[in-house]
């Protein structure tokens, strides 16, 4: 059974590494990634760091062999919220990997204040079979510059929650379809918005947010929004789960910090 002290779901991220391969690049934040409080949202924030994902494989040399990633978990840490108007810098760095999947880490901080710590768990998928494959050895090598952790394994970090107090539907739109017509990771995001707008004890800064993918979701599916709180006032939790029928298809968390 996994404890509350070595739970990763409770630890803070891996810190910029002093040396080695680390993509960076900048850009402005767009004002329909802004919510009504002035504070990049967190599916922008999901969309921006997989532009960075796709620049930084351009940077390696590595997008025409892997231009395909399928993310199974996405940690995003509001240590401070960026607000608009910001020029936010990004760093993007592996924390560990293996020879099919790598988890890499994306620091945005903005030049007028505000910091968003997070980590992805992504895997290398070949678009004909629809299942991981081999990333080449010049990734490995340029990647693994900034990790000791050459062995990576998925473990979840998230449960399913069981017998949620709170539900409501999530309707999908075709926009939120991708190439391989299943729901975008980002859309997933919309959703927990959805449930931060109800729960901002949780979701004042600094918070973390989680969603763990278990399988897609495609356009036409009648898909529901559950969820239910944990913890004291010191330390509120909000365990979610977006659902078809009786399935879960994605698990997300959302907990101060």
């Amino acid at each position: 059974m996994t404890t509350h002290q070595d739970n990763p779901a409770d630890q803070r991220l891996a810190v910029l590494p002093e040396s080695g391969y680390v993509y960076r690049t900048a850009w402005r934040a767009a004002t329909g990634d802004i919510g009504g409080d002035l504070h990049l949202r967190l599916d922008s924030v999901a969309r921006y760091i997989q532009e960075v994902g796709a620049e930084n494989l351009v940077d390696a040399g590595e997008a025409e062999e892997h231009p395909h990633w399928l993310v199974q978990r996405t940690v995003i840490d509001v240590i401070e919220p960026i607000e608009f108007p910001n020029e936010i810098s990004f760093s993007r760095w592996c924390s560990a990997l293996s020879s099919r999947w790598c988890t890499m880490r994306v620091d945005l901080v903005g030049s007028d204040g505000g910091r968003i710590e997070t980590e992805g768990f992504w895997i290398a998928i070949n678009a004909k079979t629809l299942t991981p494959q081999r990333v080449t050895d010049t990734l490995i090598e340029r990647f693994a510059s900034t990790t000791t952790e050459h062995r990576l394994k998925w473990r979840p970090w998230l449960d399913n929650p069981a017998d949620p107090d709170e539900s409501m539907p999530f309707a999908l739109r075709r926009t939120d379809i991708d190439l391989f017509e299943h729901v975008t990771n980002t859309a997933y995001w919309h959703a927990v918005h959805e449930v931060a707008a109800l729960v901002p004890e949780v979701c004042t800064p600094p918070y973390r947010a989680v969603i763990e993918y278990r399988r897609p979701i495609k356009y036409g599916e009648d898909v529901t929004i559950r969820w239910f709180r944990t913890g004291g006032p010191d330390a509120p939790q909000v365990h979610l789960a977006l659902t078809v029928g009786d399935y879960v298809r994605a698990a997300g968390l959302l907990r101060t910090l």
